[in-house]
Formats: structure tokens, sequence, C-alpha cells
């Protein structure tokens, strides 16, 4: 019998569907025994509106291929218990691109993250949450993942 004895921080996605092509996705950070100093769930990420129907079908293929699938149906939220690599990916992305207006720099910038490694995103989003001006952070993150002479 194989015991793990690393603990690992638990996430959770949220998933409401408010109406036709206005789906919103969060990320959350649940306590568990590895991360004490967490009390509450404390909200990683949020993407809702524009923003997210752009990318949803890249984003609903993503969710699928790690066996989410979110059931089609307006009003209600529905949870999934998500993993720690999942979550920081799908998080950086989410705060990544909620401010962005330019379609084809969300895709640029939603292509690199997909493409990052686990220890790349984590770096990213510990930045963009834990930094005192965390705008800057994703300003900078945009800016590298971008090619401002391809639009």
């Amino acid at each position: 019998m194989e015991h793990k004895s690393v603990l690992s921080p638990a996430y959770e996605l949220q998933a409401c569907n408010h109406g036709t092509n206005d789906l919103e996705l969060a990320i959350w950070q649940v306590p568990c025994p590895a991360t004490p100093h967490i009390s509450k769930p404390q909200r990683i990420a949020r993407l809702r509106g524009r923003n997210m129907a752009l990318l949803e079908g890249q984003i609903l293929r993503r969710l699928r291929r790690v066996g989410i699938s979110i059931a089609p149906g307006t009003g209600s939220t529905q949870t999934f218990a998500i993993d720690e690599e999942e979550a920081l990916s799908l998080g950086l992305l989410c705060r990544a691109l909620a401010p962005m207006r330019n379609a084809e720099r969300m895709r640029q910038v939603a292509r690199h993250i997909e493409g990052m490694n686990h220890s790349e995103a984590a770096y990213w989003l510990g930045m963009a949450m834990h930094r005192k001006n965390p705008r800057r952070v994703l300003c900078a993150l945009r800016l590298l993942l971008t090619d401002p002479h391809a639009c």
C-alpha cells in the first residue's frame, strides 16, 4: 500500500451558467490540512462575459480533458474538485484575460499560458496574487506573451 506523504492544497472550480453565452467560471482555494492559514475559501480568479465567451470552447475542451463536464442549465452553480496544476493554470488564465480587449492578443496569451509548465504558472499566479501591485505583474506577463507587431 502506497502512502502519499506530501499534502497539497485543495482547489475547486465553480461554474454558473447565467444564460445563453454567459458562463462564469471561478477558481477557489479551499481550506485543507496542507494550507492551515486558509480558514475560508479564497477566490483565485473569475472569468465571465465577452472574454469568457471568446475562449469558452477552448476552456471547456481543456476541462473535459481532465474529466470535468459542465452541464447546460441556467442559474445553478456546479462545483468540481480540481487538481493544483489545472487550478493554477486556469487561475492565471482567468486573471490575465479578464481586463483584456484585443481578441487576437487574448488568444496569444491563452495559448502561451496553456503551454506553461506547473512551476511557471505557479510563479506568475503567485506574483499576481501576492504583490503590492498585481496589475503591473499581469501587464508585464501579457507584454511578454504577446507579439506587439502581430496585431
